[in-house]
């Protein structure tokens, strides 16, 4: 996704999970003048490390400036950016509408299959649809929600995103390193 001369970047830290890390974090970009679009932390799949998946507007000069200062910090253990095509990703979006509105579209089955979404809960007086997708995805459903019915609340998930190399590029980085630290030991 391309914004003017700006391109959407996925960045992914890893890092210890220590306190205060995601204020840090943000500054690296606020200082740029970089807005964050996206942010979701979790578990990677390498033990006790966490992976932060950030997506930003920027041109690649300045990614790659904000990259190397994430790198500088003591907890971070590496930070990479993408751009989609390097990338599997997905948000998750929730819907809240009225029942009453709802029904009175008639049948609510053309929407739940074109969005590929699905209701999560039902009440006489709201209905909360789930879609999982892409922005572009996610925003489609949001604007026909919106203008036949209204929506009451809406939430989208920041960015959740997997390489597409076989194992994380951080697993590949830990394993040169243990490599050249066992080479060390045997010299």
């Amino acid at each position: 996704m391309i914004m003017g001369k700006k391109t959407l970047y996925t960045i992914t830290i890893f890092s210890e999970n220590t306190v205060g890390l995601l204020n840090q974090v943000t500054i690296i970009f606020a200082r740029r003048g970089i807005n964050i679009e996206t942010l979701s932390v979790s578990p990677s799949a390498i033990e006790g490390i966490h992976k932060f998946t950030v997506t930003a507007f920027a041109d690649e000069d300045t990614v790659i400036k904000i990259a190397k200062q994430i790198d500088k910090r003591v907890d971070i253990v590496k930070a990479y950016y993408n751009t989609n095509e390097d990338l599997v990703y997905q948000e998750i979006a929730l819907y809240k509408i009225s029942t009453e509105k709802l029904l009175s579209l008639g049948s609510i089955e053309d929407i739940i299959r074109r969005y590929n979404a699905r209701i999560l809960d039902m009440t006489n007086v709201w209905v909360v649809f789930e879609k999982t997708g892409h922005y572009e995805e996610t925003q489609a459903l949001f604007k026909e929600l919106s203008e036949k019915t209204g929506v009451l609340q809406f939430i989208r998930s920041g960015r959740i995103a997997i390489t597409k190399s076989k194992v994380e590029r951080l697993s590949d980085m830990l394993a040169a390193m243990e490599k050249k630290l066992n080479r060390k030991k045997n010299d």
